[in-house]
């Protein structure tokens, strides 16, 4: 067991090595080891690279993990669903693949530090540094493994990858183009970032991981948020935090609208009262929303790359472009029927390209977050992977 953790400890250290400067912070636990170093370098906010290696034998190839907007490696990919349980990071590392999380430089940074050029392209061109020094040096066979906006970047990274050893994608609940209507709702979405950007906001705070932090240490007291039936009263923080996570497309804010309830299933009525609403979440707890919100740095979105992003669902290609037809490698999509629902245009796309290896499949009875939270997602959703 000592020559495997060795082992463990030295594949590591040869990456360590291998990507740069920054101060690493090794974490050895049962049977696996993590890397976490932040990347120095003149792009501003450091991109943080975890490396999540088994100790008792060799990685037979990589995946590349990538999170949704706002969200970093540890929050997105190692917080379980479930007590005892654990998260896709070593659901993956237990099936033989070193795990590398690739957290976007948003997460390290303030608001000040975020540019108007951190759109798509950006965080492509960083990942595939990391990807280039990585298959430099272990030369292994590896894939692209992204939840939402992740979703997108492993796309678009395997459009712009003609790497032999690329072999596959993994796209967990995300939206390539829409068409008639909802494509003019994504236009005007990208309308409103834009416009944003105009006025100089390249930074959005969504606000999630305070409201659920408040609906933990005060569940009942009153938000500031009116509360539908009576907008005269204000909803308790815990409804408020359960309302917004249940019933996302009906909240304000121009994105909402892509989720086809929200961002975890579960039920919701309203009561005489707001005391008296009745809320329950079906997948993932909300200790396990709050563990993994409590687990981000600066929680921030970019505006480009929410702008760009929605330009991709508008099909706006001047605005920004993913190259369908370029990808070449076995793409594997699966979309939550309450998160972004059955939107396969991206995967006809891909298929129109000419390539026939493609699956897109929904989970019935999930929400956009449950896909990575939920305590029964490596039953439902990760054995689909």
């Amino acid at each position: 067991m000592e020559h495997e953790a060795a082992h463990g400890v030295g594949l590591l250290t040869r990456v360590e090595r291998a990507l740069g400067t920054g101060t690493a912070a090794y974490l050895p636990g049962d049977g696996w080891i993590r890397l976490t170093l932040p990347l120095v370098d003149d792009g501003g906010a450091p991109l943080t690279v975890d490396v999540l290696a088994d100790a008792e034998r060799p990685p037979r190839g990589i995946a590349y993990l990538l999170p949704g907007g706002g969200l970093n490696f540890a929050a997105e990919f190692l917080v379980a669903g479930a007590p005892g349980g654990e998260g896709l990071a070593h659901h993956l590392r237990r099936r033989g693949l070193l795990v590398v999380g690739v957290t976007p430089r948003e997460d390290s940074a303030g608001a000040a530090e975020v540019t108007a050029d951190r759109g798509l392209a950006a965080h492509r061109r960083d990942l595939a540094g990391v990807v280039s020094t990585l298959d430099a040096l272990l030369r292994l066979p590896y894939r692209y493994a992204g939840h939402s906006a992740g979703g997108a970047l492993a796309l678009d990274a395997a459009s712009h990858d003609p790497s032999e050893r690329l072999a596959g994608v993994v796209v967990l609940d995300t939206t390539g183009p829409y068409v008639g209507e909802p494509a003019l709702r994504a236009a005007r979405t990208r309308g409103a970032y834009e416009e944003h950007l105009a006025r100089g906001v390249h930074a959005l705070d969504p606000g999630l991981p305070a409201l659920i932090a408040r609906a933990v240490s005060a569940p009942a007291g009153p938000s500031e948020v009116p509360w539908p039936p009576d907008p005269e009263r204000r909803f308790t923080h815990a409804g408020l935090a359960h309302f917004a996570l249940i019933r996302t497309a009906a909240l304000p804010g121009p994105a909402n609208w892509i989720y086809r309830r929200g961002h975890a299933e579960g039920t919701y009525s309203f009561g005489a009262t707001p005391a008296e609403d009745r809320f329950a979440l079906t997948h993932a707890s909300l200790s396990t929303w709050h563990a993994a919100t409590s687990a981000l740095g600066s929680g921030l979105l970019s505006t480009a790359l929410m702008r760009d992003l929605a330009a991709v669902w508008a099909g706006d290609e001047e605005t920004y472009r993913i190259r369908w037809d370029r990808i070449r490698t076995e793409v594997v999509w699966v979309n939550t029927e309450g998160g972004r629902g059955d939107e396969p245009r991206g995967a006809e796309l891909i298929r129109a390209g000419g390539n026939d290896r493609v699956r897109f499949l929904v989970v019935p009875g999930y929400g956009h977050g449950d896909a990575v939270w939920s305590a029964s997602a490596a039953r439902d959703v990760w054995s689909h992977l």
